[in-house]
């Protein structure tokens, strides 16, 4: 089974992608992942990428199709994949839907996760995580059992992205709008295109895609 997840940043992409990985050997192809991997090799495509990262510009779409073309080619892919951050724009749609007629690939569904931009603004800026062993939490969700203790490790030490501030998260907001959720017709026409409440608990949400993926095969 091949799927795509769209939704917005932060609405749970990259949890669900793993959870299916777990659960149908699913390989998990992140944009973001795939791109650093690409940076750390040194091959020509990796440095390109990471000149582009280190700037902060947006990737282009050529070099990101590119590296995903690559990632299809992995042995892992044989049980099926699930790419979540990409595509992100017609362009990248397209792109990818010639890639895959050329491998003798078949994409079974895209599974859009529809989340309200109040509530979840209000759920990435407060959220932090323990400097030293990465555990997360929530300013209101999910607090520390022991008020500036790790529940994990007893660090006292905790850390937030500096990109989750309100501002920043609005505008990425305001950008999957304008580009990204524009692609959902493009798949809708295909009739491939699904959609599972993205602010539904976690467990909740697992079980709606698990059902669309179900009515899939």
């Amino acid at each position: 089974m091949n799927i795509i997840l769209l939704g917005p940043p932060g609405a749970g992409k990259g949890t669900q992608a793993e959870r299916l990985a777990k659960s149908h050997r699913m390989i998990q192809l992140s944009t973001g992942d795939m791109l650093r991997v690409e940076a750390a090799s040194e091959s020509e495509l990796g440095k390109q990428a990471n000149e582009i990262m280190e700037s902060g510009d947006l990737m282009p779409d050529d070099i990101v199709v590119q590296i995903v073309a690559e990632q299809l080619c992995r042995d892992e892919c044989e049980f099926g994949f699930t790419l979540d951050g990409f595509p992100r724009t017609e362009t990248q749609a397209r792109a990818l839907d010639g890639i895959m007629r050329e491998k003798g690939l078949k994409l079974h569904g895209v599974i859009e996760m529809k989340v309200d931009d109040d509530v979840l603004t209000e759920r990435i800026t407060g959220r932090f995580s323990c400097a030293k062993c990465g555990t997360g939490y929530h300013d209101k969700n999910n607090r520390p059992k022991v008020n500036g203790v790790c529940d994990e490790c007893g660090s006292t030490e905790f850390k937030r992205r500096a990109d989750d501030n309100e501002e920043t998260v609005r505008q990425r907001l305001a950008a999957y709008h304008a580009v990204t959720e524009q692609i959902l017709p493009f798949y809708k026409e295909k009739s491939i295109l699904r959609s599972v409440d993205g602010m539904a608990p976690i467990d909740q949400v697992t079980k709606q895609i698990e059902d669309v993926i179900e009515s899939l095969q």
